[in-house]
């Protein structure tokens, strides 16, 4: 089996973000249920997303005459949380995730499919209703698009590097001469942090699952240990902390955006989330793609969307599906959301509204229209504890080809369990 790297994924799967789905749009817009349930409508979210979507819940609740609640559950626990909650009758109507939760949340049973009209599935950008999609049904209603990018202070380095070498000689020259005290801000942490390095283990010829025949991720096929991935994992050990020093396990997600904001570094990679706390701290930057290595393919950040999800056991769940299908769907809503937390909208309506006034939008959109979507399949959850400890260990000059062996068997067994 041919592993999956980005080139080849892109190309079966066709995405490009700045495409819609091809559908029909002359369908007609889904009616309102008249079926309230029991009158009530709890929804599950992260905190971020808990604080944006309170106003548009209220406003749901009062053209519908029922309450609807919205339960902040921690980021890191809500999607285990759901699942048992679900399995336990306590769970609520609709939740709010990442569409790599969908391969997962399906084998468990948690969330139905999301009726959703032709025309409304036409609305949306391609790549993001793919994302949505597993075994050929639609099981979320997209609200959100995230990648990664390079985020760089243009006071310090007025141009992009085209290779990840080239950042790595500009900022040691800024530490040379004490502009700087952090080469780049990649967020490392003490336990890894697959999502943020996967770009550069990608451009090294690093991959995780190996493909099906038609170029799905196949998870009888992990390659985290094999001989390309292997050589990935050399290139990060080589950009660690007894390397070149440009990664280091003491820059995590708690503070690499305040490092970069801090102008303590030049480069921060990370995502539309944090352009928030540069604006406030008044950087001057740009955005541009993630450079690779030198003669490596290019620097691919995964591809993640957000999505509102209708609970298999929903007390309200002809509700939930008129809220997910109905009034997550409407442009205004998506640009509402937008404005309270600023990720390129997965309605193309709403990203023509956003555009006019933020800048920021295409040059996220351009850094990740070549990405790799996230895979979906539930066999997915077993790459990031051990991915994680691999890294952190080359990233500290430890060997390699015995990190990589390690999470590779870590993984098959989490697999086979």
């Amino acid at each position: 089996m041919r592993a999956i790297r980005i080139a080849g994924v892109i190309a079966a799967v066709g995405l490009v973000l700045g495409a819609s789905a091809c559908a029909g749009d002359t369908e007609p817009q889904a009616q309102p249920s008249k079926d309230k349930g029991n009158g009530k409508l709890e929804i599950w979210a992260d905190p971020k997303r808990t604080a944006a979507l309170k106003p548009f819940a209220d406003q749901f609740g009062k053209e519908n005459g029922v309450t609807v609640t919205v339960k902040e559950i921690l980021a890191d626990t809500i999607q285990q949380t759901f699942v048992t909650g679900s399995q336990q009758g306590s769970g609520p109507d609709i939740v709010v995730g990442a569409h790599d939760w969908i391969g997962n949340l399906v084998q468990n049973g948690s969330i139905d499919p999301v009726n959703l009209t032709a025309a409304q599935k036409s609305s949306f950008e391609a790549a993001a209703l793919k994302a949505v999609t597993f075994n050929g049904q639609v099981y979320g209603a997209p609200y959100a698009m995230e990648n990664l990018a390079l985020i760089r202070n243009t006071e310090l380095v007025p141009t992009a590097p085209a290779t990840i070498e080239d950042l790595v000689k500009a900022g040691q020259d800024l530490k040379a001469a004490g502009k700087a005290s952090e080469i780049m801000c990649l967020q490392v942490g003490d336990k890894g942090d697959a999502y943020h390095i996967y770009p550069l283990f990608a451009s090294a010829g690093g991959s995780l699952f190996g493909a099906t025949a038609s170029g799905d991720p196949d998870p009888k096929n992990v390659a985290v240990g094999s001989a390309d991935s292997v050589k990935a994992f050399t290139k990060l050990k080589d950009l660690g902390e007894k390397g070149a020093g440009a990664l280091k396990s003491s820059i995590g997600g708690e503070n690499s955006i305040s490092t970069f904001t801090s102008k303590k570094c030049a480069f921060l990679i990370s995502g539309p989330w944090a352009t928030k706390d540069v604006k406030t701290a008044g950087i001057k930057y740009d955005i541009s793609p993630i450079p690779g290595f030198a003669g490596g393919k290019k620097a691919t950040p995964f591809l993640g969307v957000q999505a509102f999800y209708v609970a298999s056991k929903a007390k309200s769940k002809a509700l939930a599906q008129e809220f997910v299908a109905n009034y997550v769907t409407n442009k205004d809503v998506a640009k509402a959301l937008y404005d309270a937390e600023p990720r390129p909208p997965a309605l193309t309506a709403a990203i023509d509204l956003v555009k006019a006034t933020d800048p920021d939008l295409a040059k996220f959109l351009a850094a990740g229209k070549d990405g790799f979507p996230m895979p979906a399949i539930p066999e997915m959850s077993a790459i990031w504890g051990p991915f994680g400890n691999a890294e952190v260990a080359v990233v500290k000059g430890e060997d390699p080809a015995t990190a990589a062996a390690a999470a590779q068997t870590a993984i098959v067994a989490a697999i086979k369990k």
